[in-house]
């Protein structure tokens, strides 16, 4: 639901502020998800997954206007691919690190409920790190640089040459 709108917004400011401003729902509801008890009432996983549902929708289109936006027609095709790519590889690379630390916390058992307190904490290691990272990403968003046009157009295309 926010995905599209977030496209329309880009299109009309700065791709990296939109971005930004999602990976700032993003960090807020990993944030809350830190504090993740047993005990947890479902309504503060519903508002903390509705803020983190709001961060992507609003990160993932500006971020792929501003990558789009950046390269030539001519390598839509690569970029779109790039992305694709890094994408899957952050997915990757997140559930290692969170598997990486359920085996450090947790060890390698069957997760039973007399393991649940060892799990609960993993998660709480786990979602610190990823706020942390989240946090970085807001800071890397913002210093990209705006969107700008004729970045690419020194590049010739095939079989012409560049008159100075």
């Amino acid at each position: 639901m926010v995905s599209p709108i977030a496209g329309r917004l880009s299109d009309k400011i700065e791709p990296r502020i939109v971005a930004s401003a999602g990976m700032t729902f993003t960090a807020l509801g990993l944030f809350l998800l830190i504090f993740l008890k047993e005990t947890t009432p479902i309504w503060h996983l519903i508002i903390t997954l509705i803020i983190l549902g709001i961060g992507f929708g609003l990160f993932s289109s500006p971020n792929t206007n501003a990558i789009m936006s950046s390269v030539d027609k001519r390598f839509y095709g690569v970029a779109s691919g790039m992305n694709g790519t890094m994408r899957l590889l952050g997915q990757m690379l997140s559930m290692g690190i969170a598997m990486m630390i359920f085996a450090i916390v947790i060890g390698p058992v069957e997760i039973t409920p007399e393991y649940y307190p060892q799990f609960v904490l993993s998660l709480h290691y786990a979602f610190t790190l990823f706020t942390a990272f989240c946090i970085l990403g807001i800071f890397a968003s913002l210093v990209r640089g705006k969107r700008s046009p004729v970045a690419h157009a020194s590049i010739p295309e095939k079989g012409k040459k560049i008159i100075h």
